[in-house]
């Protein structure tokens, strides 16, 4: 059975025994003033050949945001480069071919 937590209008606290299918107490049972539940986040720790105490991953995740973020901007610099080496291409094409002109 679980021990439960009670708070007082006060602040003050106390314990009480009870089954996880009992209702909630909404009075101390010793004085007889209004309580309330109070909740607590679970403790949790992973154990396992997989799990380490300073385990939080956010170095490695941090890399590989920066990672896919150099990628993802490479690629679109590059669409936007050879689109400019194209243009820049077919001007000096076009320059070569009325300079070749101009010659004859």
């Amino acid at each position: 059975m679980p021990i439960y937590e009670y708070r007082r209008p006060d602040g003050s606290t106390f314990e009480i025994l009870q089954s996880i299918t009992a209702e909630p107490l909404t009075e101390d049972p010793e004085t007889g003033v209004p309580v309330e539940r109070v909740l607590h986040a679970p403790a949790v720790h992973f154990k396992g050949s997989g799990f380490y105490n300073t385990d939080y991953g956010t170095k490695k995740r941090a890399r590989e945001t920066k990672e896919a973020g150099e990628k993802g901007s490479s690629s679109s610099d590059s669409s936007s480069s050879s689109s400019s080496d194209s243009s820049s291409k077919s001007e000096s094409t076009a320059s070569t071919s009325s300079s070749s002109a101009k010659s004859d």
